[in-house]
């Protein structure tokens, strides 16, 4: 399945919506990269679009990834130091199992949606939006290769 096929535009445009409500109360910063497969480690490719991405340039390191490699059925969900330091491992954990149960039933906008709304959560308990707060990064979904 392509990665330009994962997801019908209508379904791109309502996890867009989901990114900007759990950024609404949040200086953190939510991104979805999907992209067909990687021949690296999963987990090493995500930090590596992750700094792409220029996710690791937020002012308080509290970014947030969602990436995707659909043909390798695979996904990570990663953060930056400042969000990393405060919440458990357990936390991306538990996010990921509810995004797999989605995923699993073949719903991946839901799955997305779920995950992108715990991570906003997380962000909006440790790191609440400020008066000042700009949207530091896209909320549009990015493909790679």
């Amino acid at each position: 399945m392509s990665e330009n096929k994962f997801l019908t535009e209508t379904e791109e445009s309502e996890i867009v919506a989901a990114i900007r409500l759990a950024e609404k109360e949040t200086s953190g910063e939510i991104r979805v990269h999907i992209e067909k497969t990687t021949s690296m480690d999963t987990f090493e490719r995500a930090k590596e679009v992750f700094s792409l991405l220029k996710m690791d340039e937020t002012a308080l390191k509290n970014g947030v990834l969602i990436y995707l490699a659909v043909d390798d059925k695979a996904f990570v969900v990663c953060g930056d130091k400042g969000i990393d330091d405060i919440v458990g491992d357990d936390f991306w954990d538990t996010t990921k199992e509810v995004m797999a149960g989605h995923f699993k039933n073949g719903d991946f906008k839901q799955g997305l949606i779920e995950g992108i709304a715990r991570a906003g959560k997380e962000l909006q308990r440790y790191f609440p939006c400020e008066d000042d707060d700009q949207d530091e990064l896209s909320n549009e979904i990015s493909r790679g290769e």
